[in-house]
């Protein structure tokens, strides 16, 4: 894009102006520091008089509907038969309602412009058809971290969207408590995955970096550990009436 800008004698402020952006954005998609939005691309390839070039490459975005860490985990989503799936900080995305789903993405670091909050939204929201719309139902397990739902983020709406998500019969959700925590809990978020060709993925996501792995040793540690933590947490009918006692506080 720079380069096209550059041979066409288009300076930064102009593309900025243009396209509604401010030149330190502009600049910050010319250093690869960013992801370019369509319409920067579409503004950028009719000033510049790139005849398509650069709107041609508005397809590539597409990835850009996940971090990059997890685009992996969410094609094996798309196949998977079942998900055990552990969450310390946040409520899975799963389960989440659209405006808590909202508030994280708009403080996601370094912050994104709102096409791309808007494309996560719906990206994040057309997941969710796992829960009902897969034939034969897909068999989901969760376990939430009590800390997870005392966040700040974490409203009376979302509290009773997961009382709704656990009466599917496909769904468990379990909550475990701060006292019952023990080691392999603190130790971050983890899920388990297995396809419709029977493959199991350990997937684990942290603030940095994001991991899917293969291995079956890595699964089988990740797979005692989830065992462990579902042992202790609360069974899936105290763990209603857990949120359900946390919805009355409010």
């Amino acid at each position: 894009m720079k380069r096209w800008r550059i041979k066409a004698n288009v300076t930064r402020e102009e593309l900025a102006a243009a396209s509604n952006y401010s030149p330190d954005t502009i600049k910050s998609m010319e250093q690869g520091v960013r992801m370019p939005t369509p319409r920067v691309l579409d503004v950028a390839d009719e000033l510049c008089r790139a005849e398509g070039l650069l709107s041609a490459a508005k397809e590539y975005l597409q990835r850009e509907r996940f971090p990059a860490g997890a685009v992996d985990f969410m094609e094996r989503e798309k196949e998977a038969i079942s998900l055990w799936w552990y969450e310390v900080t946040y409520i899975p995305g799963l389960l989440q309602t659209k405006r808590y789903a909202t508030a994280l993405i708009d403080s996601h670091v370094p912050l994104l412009d709102e096409e791309t909050v808007q494309e996560r939204i719906a990206a994040r929201m057309e997941r969710q058809a796992i829960l009902t719309e897969r034939r034969p139902p897909v068999a989901l397990s969760f376990v939430l971290y009590e800390a997870a739902l005392r966040s700040p983020q974490v409203d009376s709406e979302q509290l009773r969207h997961l009382l709704e998500v656990g009466r599917l019969n496909n769904v468990v959700i379990q909550v475990l408590p701060l006292e019952r925590a023990i080691a392999p809990a603190l130790m971050g978020p983890m899920v388990l995955l297995e396809t419709r060709d029977h493959e199991r993925f350990a997937f684990t996501e942290g603030s940095l970096s994001s991991s899917l792995s293969a291995d079956p040793a890595v699964v089988s540690r990740a797979s005692e550990m989830i065992s462990m933590i579902r042992a202790q947490a609360l069974s899936p009918d105290e763990s209603a009436r857990f949120i359900e006692r946390m919805v009355d506080q409010r």
